[in-house]
């Protein structure tokens, strides 16, 4: 393979091949990947902007079946500091986030078997009542699994009775790695990687817009990885044309501090500065028909997000007023609006704040 004729054929935007992504990501100097993925972002995202949102990440609660290997944050039922979130503490988390100018609720795990379809669909309409400007940004393909599961519904009518209750988007959590064999050993009892495609494609087809994620540097091959970009592309693929389907793709290192992947399996964070934007330039190579990629900010910090933003990236997420999961186990670089602001700036970019669709406001 030559690495020029990739280049042109990404710049074609013609798909690559599983073959073809692994040998750009593990042959292809990083200053080409970086010049060919700046190219396809002033294709996707012309300009010199770079977006970022105010939220708020409440977890609904703490109570977790799955248990995932690399999760500090899950509890089992009955323990001592297992939680639900009470109306009251929403109202005043919301009140906060309102008064520091955010206007979305991310809203996530864990998987509490206690907890079925109608006490969401009661908790967003009460949410909406309320406050009913705010949007939500709620749950993720595994949570909607598990309600199809254990209401014997289909993925379509979960999230159909969701919608109707209030949601607004549906995050791209509990990807971690599509792959079985990953997936296997990090979060054995989430949902499997056609359980979690299914939840998207669902979401698709009902024009609900989505983000996808990946939770990289444990368990997965560099070959993985690319699998993992190729399913979130192909599936891009079959939505239709106008509707929303993946708006963002947002890559970012495991964190593992304290866990029991790291700590009982032995698995330790991979993590590497030049590696991260390695990744953000094959992953907006590869991922030729989604518009944005964001860069992780809260795990890799300003310096790395500053560079990613030269490397095909054009978004740096959220000021994240609350995060327990990612914080739990040693990710914490966090910014006030004037920080990112700040950082954008300092990269070379002008600071566009956005909405979940990705809209300037």
């Amino acid at each position: 393979m030559n690495f020029d004729d990739l280049y042109l054929k990404s710049l074609e935007l013609t798909p690559l091949t599983l073959e073809e992504g692994t040998f750009l990501y593990r042959s292809a100097p990083l200053e080409e990947l970086m010049f060919v993925a700046n190219q396809l972002r002033q294709l996707h995202r012309p300009g010199s902007k770079v977006g970022w949102i105010i939220d708020r990440n409440v977890n609904i609660t703490n109570v977790c079946f799955s248990q995932c290997f690399f999760c500090n944050f899950c509890r089992k039922k009955g323990s001592p500091d297992a939680y639900v979130t009470t109306l009251e503490e929403y109202k005043r988390k919301i009140d906060e986030m309102i008064l520091l100018g955010g206007d979305q609720l991310l809203l996530q795990g864990g998987m509490d078997p206690g907890l079925g379809l109608s006490f969401y669909t009661d908790l967003f309409r009460t949410l909406k009542e309320l406050y009913p400007a705010v949007k939500l940004h709620a749950l993720g393909p595994p949570e909607i699994a598990f309600l199809s599961k254990k209401e014997k519904l289909s993925y379509a009518e979960v999230l159909h009775r969701l919608t109707e209750a209030g949601l607004d988007s549906l995050p791209g959590a509990g990807a971690e790695i599509l792959s079985d064999r990953v997936r296997k050993i990090v979060s054995p009892a989430k949902a499997t990687v056609e359980e979690w495609l299914g939840g998207m494609k669902a979401a698709h087809e009902l024009d609900i817009p989505t983000s996808a994620t990946m939770m990289y540097g444990h368990a997965e091959t560099i070959e993985e990885r690319i699998g993992h970009l190729l399913q979130l592309r192909d599936l891009q693929a079959q939505k239709q044309p106008g509707s929303h389907g993946f708006i963002t793709f947002i890559p970012w290192p495991f964190q593992d501090k304290g866990t029991r992947l790291s700590e009982k399996l032995g698995i330790t964070s991979s993590y590497s500065a030049p590696d991260y934007i390695r990744l953000i330039a094959v992953s907006r190579i590869i991922l030729n028909n989604i518009p944005n990629i964001q860069s992780s900010l809260l795990t890799v910090g300003r310096e790395v997000a500053m560079v990613s933003v030269h490397a095909g990236a054009n978004d740096l997420g959220s000021v994240m007023i609350e995060e327990n999961v990612v914080s739990s186990a040693g990710g914490g670089h966090r910014f006030d609006a004037e920080g990112i602001r700040q950082i954008i700036k300092d990269a070379g970019f002008i600071p566009a704040r956005r909405n979940q669709k990705y809209e300037e406001r």
